[in-house]
């Protein structure tokens, strides 16, 4: 018997002592592995950012243009300038068969979708650029905003999830405050138009809503810390991607879930905030976590839409 539990002991000793060698050497490679990406991913980075500051001859007025305005914007029309051939067309149906609330916008009211991109326009160019100057020398009075030495990948994650905040916090109160009965009716109003929203109408607002609560959140956070033009960059394109993926209207796989904010615009008193935070403290996301879009409000995984395997219920006969 001693025999029997000596030779188990040293069974199990040398099972153990393998796996743990293993595992050992699979840490350290991993571990190697990732640091060695992201030293040469940060190298690439910052000798791109180096060529792109020689060639605007470090003039900080044109680079913060480069990065704030212009970087943002492509990211927002190249995005929705794909939803918008689905919106139009009702094709590929690769895009069309996620749709949110079936059909509608199947296809957009093109005279509608005329109106609302000359607003979006309108609130680029002649609001969100604008208020890009004053935000200008707030940036130069931090002094870093325009270093040749970039962020490290680890501070980034730190002012992103600074930035996530402090827009949660300002848009659910500001977002609140214009649903206020006159401010809902004079300002407001404009952007539920669309019940069922698209893409592009993520910035089809009042220009004075635009302003309190589309473009200040955002902004905000980034004169805070004294971010870093990169930064700014990408925390506006993510911004504006997210906004439009929040009002796409399409549940498509691998990326958000839209199903908060189409609640809404389809209801207009639940779901104010962005990351629903604020909407669970003050209960404004009630009625929709009883519905069947709460149950759908994840990443979807796979190819089949949420709505075929999380239906909305038969409609009780009148």
């Amino acid at each position: 018997q001693e025999e029997k539990l000596l030779d188990a002991i040293k069974i199990t000793a040398y099972v153990l002592g393998t796996c743990l060698l293993i595992f050992t050497a699979l840490v350290n490679t991993v571990s190697w592995n990732i640091q060695n990406t992201w030293d040469t991913s940060g190298h690439f980075w910052q000798t791109t950012w180096l060529k792109l500051y020689d060639h605007f001859e470090g003039n900080e007025w044109t680079i913060f243009l480069f990065g704030a305005a212009l970087i943002p914007s492509l990211a927002f029309w190249c995005f929705n300038g794909i939803l918008l051939v689905a919106d139009v067309t009702g094709k590929p149906t690769f895009i069309t068969r996620y749709r949110i609330q079936p059909g509608k916008n199947d296809p957009v009211d093109k005279k509608k979708l005329r109106q609302a991109i000359y607003t979006v326009l309108c609130n680029q160019f002649f609001v969100s650029f604008p208020m890009l100057m004053p935000m200008f020398y707030i940036m130069k009075w931090w002094g870093n905003t325009f270093s040749k030495e970039l962020p490290t990948f680890q501070w980034f994650l730190v002012e992103l999830s600074i930035f996530t905040l402090i827009e949660e916090i300002l848009f659910y109160y500001t977002h609140r405050l214009v649903h206020l009965p006159l401010l809902y009716k004079h300002i407001h109003k404009k952007h539920h138009e669309w019940t069922a929203p698209i893409g592009v109408v993520s910035i089809y607002a009042h220009p004075l809503e635009h302003i309190i609560s589309n473009t200040l959140p955002v902004m905000t956070g980034p004169m805070i810390m004294g971010s870093h033009i990169v930064s700014i960059a990408a925390w506006f394109s993510l911004a504006l991607v997210t906004t439009s993926i929040s009002h796409c209207g399409y549940h498509l796989p691998f990326l958000p879930s839209p199903e908060f904010h189409d609640f809404h615009h389809l209801k207009f008193n639940q779901c104010y905030g962005v990351l629903g935070v604020l909407d669970y403290l003050h209960g404004t996301d009630t009625v929709f976590r009883q519905t069947k879009a709460y149950e759908r409000h994840r990443v979807l995984l796979s190819f089949t839409p949420l709505s075929e395997s999380i239906p909305e219920p038969p409609k009780m006969a009148e």
